[in-house]
């Protein structure tokens, strides 16, 4: 009862706040509700933009760092809000007034135990950047390290938790209200959000994000992840090597100074190719604004507070769909869809691959850079709906970051895609990874996995059988006398042979099955 009073309370001022956006409805109001949506209009700010997803984004600002966060999740959900609104949701900027050095320094010395001063030669306790998490700060440690300093905001948990309890209501209500949004699934979608809210919220965690994707980028000399200070990182305080470099979004500063930004496109396609299909491992937050270009003309990514992860089952899956789509084989897009799980058994392959053609043929007649993967997927996700497919919060992730550095692309260079520069290492993966012989490699592994564990099974059906005798259970005389073949040498040949009978079943029976 309280926590339903506390939400009405809250759910209030959120819609009070939508509704001086003009963001509360969406799309037309039907007669009945016709006049809720005059009154609506009536409260509505004069100066609101013309677009919903702008004015939505509006007031999820308003609302605060929670709502900010929000509406960046939701600009990967093209399958709930519309591609228009997840593009207009994408460009939400998480920025807020800072704190007060003073909290720093206090936060720093309850984090690691040790005065300010005995840490960092130099502090700057005015904030580079703010925002809804954490801001940071520049300083130079006692051995003479430049290093930027991330702290998380006093009281940012105790205000997601109350936010992120007043979502896990609104999705069990709309659930109750309307059950066929249960394919949607809106407490996985919160429950993602509150899993990833809380692992940017520990700061140990985005201090391994970096390591490992500079580990994984160790022997490549054209992209750079910042070290970590681990001797200066604790949970709520994240110390990295300071980088000096020109964002890739100032472009004037990039061509003032004579880069090649052709040059800074192909290594961009290069490394999100590499971080996706190689790796498995991406910066799930890399537009412009995280992306430095450095002065020997290598790129450096910054903040990883989002990061996402792909089995090398998805990644087959995925290059398999493209390849369908990209050479019009749609059948091919809708049997890996179906082979993954992705769309029930129970639907029809020929439908799916129907609407696959729907979206796919309209860009073979367009050349490789006019064709954006990341709009595709979002097309895809949206017009699953009647094929009962699930939500895929991995692709949908991946989705969001596709178009981020597709728009890098296009910020850079609007006549190269990158697609096109990334196509030969696209055509090796494949080559190397999708291939026939890889087929067959992939085969033989299965095969021979299923060989190694054949004792396991065999057994595990003589335990089964011995459990089974000790139970009570007798065969017929006659049965054993014809599956044994009798005595004498005869008969140990038949016992070995219903054994390799017995396990040859069982495996074929796992290896169908298991």
């Amino acid at each position: 009862m309280i926590r339903t009073a506390r939400n009405l309370w809250r759910l209030a001022a959120i819609v009070w706040t939508l509704a001086r956006h003009d963001a509360l409805l969406v799309g037309d109001v039907d007669q009945g509700a016709a006049w809720l949506a005059r009154l609506v209009r009536v409260w509505a700010r004069r100066d609101r933009p013309v677009r919903y997803g702008q004015r939505l984004a509006a007031a999820l600002t308003e609302l605060g760092p929670t709502f900010v966060k929000l509406g960046q999740l939701l600009s990967t959900r093209s399958d709930l809000v519309g591609e228009e609104i997840a593009m207009d949701l994408s460009d939400l900027q998480d920025r807020l007034p800072p704190f007060p050095g003073t909290k720093v320094h206090r936060i720093i010395e309850q984090q690691l135990g040790r005065p300010v001063e005995a840490l960092f030669r130099s502090f700057d306790d005015e904030a580079v950047a703010a925002a809804s998490i954490a801001q940071v700060h520049f300083g130079v440690t006692t051995g003479g390290d430049e290093v930027a300093v991330k702290v998380l905001r006093p009281g940012v948990e105790y205000a997601f938790r109350r936010d992120i309890n007043l979502f896990y209501w609104l999705a069990e209500l709309a659930l109750w209200l309307q059950p066929s949004l249960r394919r949607l699934k809106p407490l996985d979608v919160v429950e993602m959000f509150e899993r990833t809210t809380r692992l940017e919220m520990d700061l140990r965690m985005e201090a391994a994000a970096a390591s490992e994707l500079r580990d994984n980028f160790k022997d490549d000399t054209t992209f750079n992840v910042p070290k970590v200070d681990w001797n200066r990182t604790a949970r709520r305080v994240l110390t990295l090597e300071r980088i000096r470099g020109i964002k890739v979004s100032e472009l004037e500063r990039l061509q003032a100074d004579g880069y090649d930004l052709n040059a800074i496109v192909t290594i961009a396609s290069r490394t999100f190719f590499n971080q996706v299909f190689r790796d498995g491992y991406f910066h799930a937050d890399l537009h412009a604004g995280n992306l430095f270009v450095l002065q020997d003309g290598s790129i450096c990514a910054v903040d990883f507070g989002i990061m996402g992860r792909l089995d090398r089952t998805t990644r087959y899956f995925l290059a398999d769909m493209l390849v369908g789509f990209l050479t019009g084989d749609y059948r091919r897009v809708a049997k890996v869809h179906f082979q993954a799980g992705y769309v029930p058994a129970h639907q029809s392959l020929e439908m799916f691959a129907q609407a696959a053609r729907a979206l796919g043929e309209p860009l073979l007649n367009k050349p490789l850079n006019e064709i954006s993967v990341g709009r595709l997927l979002g097309q895809l996700f949206a017009v699953t709906e009647e094929f009962d497919m699930e939500t895929q919060p991995q692709l949908l992730l991946l989705q969001k970051s596709m178009l981020m550095a597709e728009g890098v692309g296009r910020l850079l260079n609007p006549n190269i895609n990158m697609w096109e520069l990334a196509r030969p290492l696209i055509e090796e993966w494949m080559r190397e990874n999708r291939g026939p012989e890889a087929r067959l490699i992939e085969e033989v592994e299965s095969y021979a996995a299923a060989v190694r564990r054949l004792p396991d099974v065999v057994r595990g059906v003589e335990r089964t059988l011995t459990a089974l005798s000790a139970g009570g259970l007798r065969l017929d005389p006659d049965t054993v006398r014809a599956a044994y073949g009798g005595g004498g040498s005869r008969g140990r040949f038949g016992k070995w042979s219903l054994l390799a009978l017995v396990a040859a079943i069982a495996g074929a029976l796992y290896w169908a099955f298991g």
